[in-house]
């Protein structure tokens, strides 16, 4: 089999499993037990937060533990958004992640905020004068994904970032998608908060953080025992964590190698599938894309069908965002870039890690091309 929905999950590395093994196990306590199994524990948890820091570039207490990127989408708009006192306006996209959206839609329902949607291009990317355009005084939250999880479209985040600085306006970024191929550090991309998923990472499901710089006040979605320096309750998960920031030091270790090779894979591949189905095309940014993403749509043909025939041929891959995974509607993705219904249903997404490799990706575009001409009814 070859694995080429890593953007909806990667697997647990090996390395992560054995760094969780002893907080599973021996070290099993609770980080706010005052005994030496709590303390131990304690320890863990203090060492797992300063690795994802310094990956960040942050400090240790900016950091919030979540249980995965979902979570840590809905603290940083629902709690941000609240807690600021400008007023009730939030600026985002609409190819934003459902945990973005649906939070933005519930502040306007239950709170009365105003949410503006920046458009995008048919390449994905935010129009960056309208996106200036809908900031105003009263703007609580800008909130634009650094990478997309459909089309892989990276955004330009510093330049967005730099504007809302100028207004004092809190500006977050959903790096989940990004995380282990892009660099992160919140200084450089000028953000007051960011979320992670350790899934995306060779971590397990149920963790993920979000960074939230120290002088952004946060209301908790959460209440409880006042864990995470009082901005998200509950016992903390202490194997996740360190599973989380061993994850992190693997992702980082070569890092930039990594992307450089994957892009060279990918650009190859997404030319090898173009030639293999004339009537294809890409979607998203040509360039400005994540090393390890390709998506496309077939017009006159049918997404699922096309994943069922690739996983016959030993391919798996999905049709864009796994939590839409069994929706009957278009990707919204791609409906706001501009492709009709029809087309959008057409949509098949490959996405993989730093594991596979050039010639991999080779032997799955004549893969594509069979699944295609099976499903059209058509054979070479």
């Amino acid at each position: 089999m070859i694995y080429l929905d890593a953007a909806a999950t990667s697997a647990v590395r090996r390395e992560v499993l054995e760094a969780m093994w002893p907080y599973l196990t021996g070290d099993f306590g609770n980080p706010s037990s005052h005994h030496g199994v709590g303390e131990s524990a304690a320890r863990a948890l203090a060492d797992a937060r300063a690795t994802v820091a310094s990956w960040l570039g942050c400090r240790a207490s900016e950091v919030v533990f979540t249980s995965g990127g979902t979570e840590a989408d809905n603290l940083a708009v629902k709690g941000i958004a609240i807690a600021s006192p400008r007023g009730r306006h939030i600026v985002t996209t609409p190819i934003e992640h459902e945990a973005v959206l649906a939070s933005a839609d519930y502040l306007a329902r239950q709170h009365g905020f105003t949410v503006d949607v920046t458009p995008v291009g048919r390449d994905g990317l935010v129009d960056v004068d309208a996106f200036a355009a809908l900031l105003r005084p009263d703007t609580t939250l800008a909130s634009v994904m650094l990478a997309n999880n459909e089309v892989g479209t990276v955004q330009p985040i510093a330049e967005l970032a730099a504007m809302t600085r100028e207004l004092r306006i809190p500006f977050h970024t959903d790096a989940v998608q990004a995380a282990g191929w892009l660099p992160l550090d919140v200084g450089s991309l000028g953000v007051d908060a960011l979320s992670i998923s350790g899934h995306k990472l060779g971590a397990p499901k149920g963790i993920g953080a979000l960074y939230v710089r120290g002088r952004i006040p946060v209301e908790p979605v959460l209440h409880g025992g006042g864990q995470e320096r009082g901005r998200r309750s509950g016992t903390e998960n202490v194997a996740g964590a360190v599973g989380l920031a061993a994850a992190v030091r693997l992702a980082t270790e070569h890092q930039a190698a990594n992307a450089l090779a994957a892009t060279t894979a990918r650009d190859a591949f997404v030319a090898a599938v173009l030639a293999e189905v004339p009537d294809a095309r890409l979607t998203g940014h040509p360039s400005s894309r994540l090393p390890g993403t390709a998506s496309f749509v077939f017009p006159g043909s049918n997404g699922e069908t096309i994943l069922l025939e690739l996983e016959r041929r030993g391919v798996v891959s999905s049709s864009g965002s796994a939590c839409a995974a069994g929706s009957e509607d278009a990707s919204h993705v791609l409906l706001a870039l501009g492709y009709d219904e029809d087309v959008a249903r057409t949509a098949v997404r490959f996405s993989w890690g730093p594991e596979v490799d050039a010639a991999t990706l080779a032997s799955v575009a004549p893969a594509v091309g069979d699944a295609v001409r099976e499903v059209a009814g058509l054979r070479r």
